[in-house]
């Protein structure tokens, strides 16, 4: 899988966590709420953001096994999650926090989930979940993907897949070229296989209906404006850089809408949807 630098992730989180649709939250919550205690496994964790998004609406005690191919990326949750708690100490696995009288046992684990999908095995936890990832496997790690969860009958939660709609404020000429061009490159290969990109929420509700789930899908776009510059400006590099390497738009092209969105006064909508399935 294709690394994602820390300092992006940093970037993005309060935007992802505004965006992260409340209504699906609740709901998930509502169908856990008789519980006591939860484990919960997260794949591609990155830096723990979806743990911080997610664990206040779960039940008081909780066990989290953060799933991640990057070493780094786990020592930053690690540190991450003993920030952002109210109390916090290191373990042989992982590290005990506590939030907002939340009690949350993490365990990181570090997994290929390229190569495996299923990585809570030997594990069977209550909740599998996810965020920003299934926009960047493929079609088949799908398939294997839903197999596995199918066979245990798992719950799923997962946030922030793109949904391929992206409107930039105020519009340039070259918007709808350079969006066309963004979409051909995020289509590639991010370590899994040819990615299912834009389509992915739509296939993962097709497999899963097929293997028996009751699905719920609710839109979760980021608004970004004013207070989001430093996210706007490196969200519009990140898009020219992946076009510039497409050969599609011409340098110059590219120089002048990157100089426009990282201008004063630029606002963007990001599409994604989060998606709650729970075996019939």
């Amino acid at each position: 899988m294709s690394g994602f630098a820390p300092e992006w992730l940093r970037l993005r989180e309060n935007a992802d966590h505004r965006a992260r649709n409340a209504a699906l939250l609740a709901r998930l919550a509502a169908r856990l709420v008789s519980r006591d205690a939860i484990t919960v496994i997260d794949l591609g964790t990155g830096l723990g953001s979806n743990l911080r998004a997610t664990a206040p609406a779960l039940p008081a005690r909780q066990h989290w096994i953060l799933v991640d191919h990057d070493p780094v990326l786990l020592t930053a949750a690690r540190e991450a999650i003993a920030t952002w708690a109210d109390s916090a100490r290191s373990t042989v696995v992982g590290i005990d926090a506590v939030k907002s009288e939340h009690a949350i046992q993490v365990e990181l684990k570090r997994h290929d989930l390229a190569a495996d999908p299923a990585a809570w095995i030997p594990d069977k936890p209550d909740l599998v979940t996810a965020a920003a990832l299934f926009d960047l496997v493929s079609v088949t790690w799908i398939d294997r993907f839903v197999a596995a969860l199918s066979r245990e009958r798992l719950p799923l939660y997962t946030a922030l897949t793109h949904d391929g709609r992206t409107e930039w404020l105020p519009a340039h000429p070259a918007d709808a070229v350079m969006e066309a061009a963004f979409a051909h490159h995020f289509a590639r290969d991010k370590g899994f296989g040819p990615s299912a990109g834009v389509r992915a929420s739509s296939l993962l509700t097709e497999r899963l209906v097929a293997a028996g789930y009751e699905i719920e899908r609710a839109p979760s776009p980021w608004r970004l404006g004013r207070d989001d510059t430093a996210l706007i400006c490196e969200l519009a590099q990140g898009w020219a850089e992946a076009v510039c390497e497409t050969g599609e738009v011409p340098a110059r092209m590219i120089a002048d809408w990157l100089k426009a969105r990282t201008a004063a006064g630029v606002s963007c909508s990001v599409g994604h949807e989060d998606l709650l399935a729970f075996p019939c």
